[in-house]
């Protein structure tokens, strides 16, 4: 789930990338800070309580959890929770991914 999250991730931000340094800015300024608070180095149980909820709504958590439950069998949400959210994601980039290639947007012919 995770890889194909960030391949049509990767392909939506390819298309909306004027130039080949544009496709740097998203893993930059978005990619990297979610993942430094998405528990890749820490549990979210060393978070106060709003931080966690707020921890919740981060992809890369769930992408994590579902990571470390796989190698451990241990996680921070409930292993259910991460892949319906890893699902749900997935459905939604792919939809936005297929209405940009039926529309044309900013393909070559």
């Amino acid at each position: 789930m995770t890889s194909v999250l960030f391949s049509i991730a990767g392909f939506i931000n390819a298309i909306y990338a004027s130039t080949f340094d544009d496709v740097s800015i998203i893993p930059t300024f978005v990619l990297t800070p979610l993942t430094y608070f998405g528990g890749v180095f820490y549990s979210i149980h060393l978070l106060p309580e709003f931080w966690q909820q707020v921890s919740v709504l981060n992809p890369i958590l769930h992408m994590v959890n579902a990571f470390r439950y796989g190698m451990l069998g241990i996680s921070d949400l409930h292993i259910g929770m991460a892949l319906v959210g890893l699902t749900l994601l997935v459905a939604v980039l792919f939809v936005v991914a297929m209405h940009l290639l039926k529309t044309g947007k900013r393909l070559r012919a």
